[in-house]
């Protein structure tokens, strides 16, 4: 029998990945990676080692779940070490729990390595503290895929009046739907709101507004995924604080220079 490593490879920034998850990456005889994994963190596998693109687009899947579920356990049956390399935290809406419930219904040995997510990462790239003493003394981690029926009705209620900070995911598709049941519940339209797209990366940008009209922002600056959304009182600590964008702005004129 051999082992299934469910690794966390953070947001983007390859300086990000933990040194445990490295190791994973080096001992595994085959590699399960997602779309978002930085491909340079495949360079520390081994010669020889088995790479599988796993990676899913918004409305197309390269693989089923129940798929990758089959090749972690074929694998890990055969003797292999696995690793499962996948962006960000795996337990943070990235199945990791699906997956390492599959492993545990089979009785195969696995770990879960924890990894940076970028609810937290991209915020703070972007100069934004998901908390903050004086403003945010609570975080919410959502997922953008909700939908308008009651039960979400009452999810609704408590993030816009229970929450000090809102960090969703995979949710600039469903962004007029987020922004118009935070308003109806209670939430004022004047909250700042934030996006990171591609957050941790060289490409990272990032766009600032309020609920009332960040819609407009987004379409005029055409942000799409993947992007984080920051909703809550401390986007305000951005202009102050944006310390990633400011370097890399700061390394781009001296390239210029140059």
């Amino acid at each position: 029998m051999g082992k299934v490593y469910i690794v966390g490879a953070g947001p983007g920034d390859p300086d990000l990945i933990t040194l445990k998850a490295i190791k994973c990456i080096q001992q595994a005889d085959v590699i399960l990676y997602d779309r978002l994994v930085n491909k340079e963190l495949l360079s520390y596998a081994k010669k020889g080692a088995e790479l599988i693109y796993c990676g899913k687009l918004p409305h197309y899947h390269t693989m089923k779940q129940e798929t990758i579920h089959h090749f972690l356990i074929r694998y890990a049956k055969s003797g292999k070490i696995v690793t499962r390399l996948k962006g960000g935290d795996p337990f943070v809406f990235g199945r990791g729990g699906e997956e390492a419930e599959a492993l545990a219904n089979h009785r195969i040995p696995f770990e879960i390595v924890p990894g940076i997510t970028s609810g937290i990462a991209a915020a703070a790239y972007a100069g934004i503290p998901v908390t903050h003493r004086e403003l945010s003394s609570s975080v919410a981690f959502v997922t953008g895929h909700l939908k308008d029926n009651q039960k979400e009705d009452e999810k609704w209620k408590s993030l816009a009046n229970g929450m000090d900070t809102l960090a969703i995911y995979m949710g600039v598709g469903n962004l007029p739907y987020i922004k118009d049941q935070l308003i109806k519940n209670g939430k004022s339209k004047d909250t700042p709101v934030a996006l990171v797209n591609w957050g941790t990366t060289d490409v990272q940008r990032t766009v600032t507004g309020t609920l009332e009209n960040i819609i407009d922002i987004v379409k005029e600056k055409k942000i799409e995924n993947p992007s984080m959304i920051i909703i809550g009182e401390v986007v305000r600590y951005r202009e102050k604080i944006k310390w990633f964008e400011d370097a890399l702005e700061t390394k781009a004129k001296l390239c210029e220079a140059l």
